[in-house]
C-alpha cells in the first residue's frame, strides 16, 4: 500500500527552494524542477524514439522519481556541493546513498521497488540503460538552465552568475548528439513548447486561498503522475500501463496553460460550464501547442488529456473506454496500451487532499481547504477503486 510518510516525504518537494543563495524574481523549487525535467525527458525520448531508437520507458520513469527522491533527501547539499562528492570522493558518495536508502526504506511497502531504488542508489546503471540515463542527465541540465535564466536576468552582474552560465553550457553541450538537444539549442518549436510548459511553474493552484506551501499546476501534475505510477506498481502494471499512467499523470494538466486553473466550485457554478471549458481548451491547444509538435507527440497528448479521468485502452486501433476492474481482468497487456484514467483521477484527488491537509496542520486554513478536506475524507471512505484501497490510504492521514 502507497503509505502516507512517502507522499508526505514527496510532497517536501514544494517547500524545497532552489537557487535560494541568488536573486530570484519568482519561487523555483524542487518539485516544479523535476516536473519540467520530466516533460523535456518525454520530449527527448520521443524524438530519439522517431529516429529508431529503442526508448525504455519505465527506465526513464524510474530514474527520475528515483533521483527526484534522492534530491528530496538532501535539499541541503548545493548542487555544485553534490557534484564535487560524486566526482571527487567516490566512498563518501557511496555512503551518502547508504543513508539515503534508510531514511527512504520504511516509507516503500513494494520489495521491487525499494530492491530497484537501493540498486539505482548505488550506480544508476545498475537497473537504466544508457540512453535513458542520457535523456534524463540531459534534462536535469535544461530544467536548471532554464530556471537560471530567470536568475540570470535577475541579477545579470552578480556574483558567479556569468561562471555558473558558462558551467552550464559546457554541461549541455556534452548532450548535443542528442536530436532534441540541438533542437532545443537552436530555438526550434519543440523549446517554445518546454517553455509554455514552463509557465506551469507560475500558475498557482487553489485560486485564491492562502496556504502553506504554495503549489504550482506543474508541481501538482509530477506529483500526481508520482502517485499514479506507485498505485500502478501496486497492481502489477504492464509496462505501457506504468508508462500511461505517469504520463497521463504528468500531462493531465496541460491545458490548464493556455485556460489557467479554474477551481472546481467554479466550474460546477453553471451546469454546462465544464463542456464548454473542455471545448475551448481543445481548440487553444490546436491553436498554441499542437502546431510546435509531431503528430506522434499530439496524438500522446490527446490520449492523456481528453476525457483525462476516463480509463482507456486501445483495441483495433481505436480507442476504448473500458474500467480499471476490466484493465485488471482482461487488458493488463502492453498490447492494449492501456490507461487508468479512474487511477490518475484518484492520484489527482488525493495531492489536493494533500495540499488541503498539510497547510491546515501548519495553522494555515480556510473554508475552502476545511471543506476539501472533509469532503475528501467523506467521499474515499472505506472505497476500494479499481483494486486499489484508496479507503485505506486516506484512513492512515485521520
Amino acid at each position: 500500500m502507497l503509505r502516507k510518510s512517502l507522499l508526505l516525504r514527496m510532497f517536501e518537494a514544494f517547500s524545497i527552494q532552489r537557487w535560494n543563495d541568488k536573486i530570484r524574481p519568482v519561487e523555483l523549487t524542487e518539485m516544479d524542477k523535476n516536473a519540467h525535467k520530466m516533460f523535456i525527458a518525454y520530449s527527448l525520448a520521443k524524438l530519439e524514439e522517431k529516429d529508431g531508437k529503442d526508448i525504455k520507458w519505465n527506465n526513464l520513469i524510474k530514474g527520475g522519481i528515483f533521483e527526484f527522491l534522492r534530491r528530496v533527501v538532501l535539499s541541503d547539499i548545493k548542487s555544485p556541493v553534490y557534484r564535487k562528492i560524486k566526482n571527487n570522493h567516490k566512498e563518501v558518495f557511496n555512503k551518502l546513498n547508504e543513508w539515503v536508502f534508510q531514511q527512504l526504506s520504511p516509507s516503500i511497502d513494494n520489495d521491487n521497488i525499494k530492491s530497484e531504488l537501493k540498486q539505482y542508489l548505488k550506480d544508476e546503471a545498475n537497473i537504466l540503460d544508457n540512453l535513458s540515463i542520457k535523456i534524463l542527465n540531459a534534462s536535469h541540465i535544461y530544467a536548471s538552465y532554464w530556471e537560471f535564466q530567470i536568475i540570470k536576468n535577475a541579477s545579470p552582474n552578480g556574483y558567479q552568475i556569468q561562471e555558473i552560465n558558462h558551467i552550464l553550457l559546457k554541461d549541455i553541450e556534452k548532450y548535443l548528439d542528442l536530436i532534441g538537444m540541438r533542437k532545443i539549442i537552436t530555438k526550434c518549436d519543440i523549446t517554445k513548447f518546454l517553455d509554455i510548459v514552463g509557465q506551469l511553474r507560475f500558475q498557482i493552484r487553489w485560486g485564491n486561498t492562502p496556504r502553506i506551501p504554495k503549489t504550482s499546476v506543474l508541481g501538482h501534475s509530477f506529483m500526481v503522475a508520482c502517485i499514479s505510477y506507485f498505485l500502478t506498481h501496486e497492481l502489477n502494471g504492464c509496462n505501457e500501463r506504468l508508462k500511461n499512467n505517469f504520463f497521463g499523470g504528468l500531462f493531465h494538466d496541460l491545458p490548464e496553460v493556455v485556460t489557467r486553473d479554474i477551481i472546481s466550485p467554479v466550474k460546477g457554478s453553471v451546469s454546462e460550464l465544464s463542456d464548454v471549458i473542455k471545448e475551448i481548451e481543445k481548440e487553444m491547444l490546436e491553436d498554441e501547442i499542437y502546431k510546435l509538435l509531431d503528430e506522434d507527440m499530439v496524438n500522446d497528448i490527446k490520449f492523456y488529456t481528453e476525457d483525462e479521468f476516463s480509463s482507456k485502452i486501445y483495441l483495433d486501433n481505436k480507442i476504448m473506454k473500458v474500467t480499471s476492474d476490466d484493465i485488471n481482468n482482461k487488458y493488463n497487456d502492453n498490447k492494449y496500451c492501456p490507461l487508468d484514467g479512474e487511477i490518475i483521477k484518484i492520484s489527482d484527488h488525493l495531492s489536493a487532499f494533500i495540499e488541503a491537509q498539510v497547510s491546515i496542520e501548519s495553522g494555515i486554513k480556510s473554508p475552502n481547504t476545511e471543506s476539501a478536506k472533509q469532503s475528501f475524507l467523506n467521499n474515499y471512505k472505506g472505497k476500494i477503486i479499481g483494486g486499489i484501497n484508496i479507503g485505506s490510504i486516506y484512513a492512515d492521514f485521520i
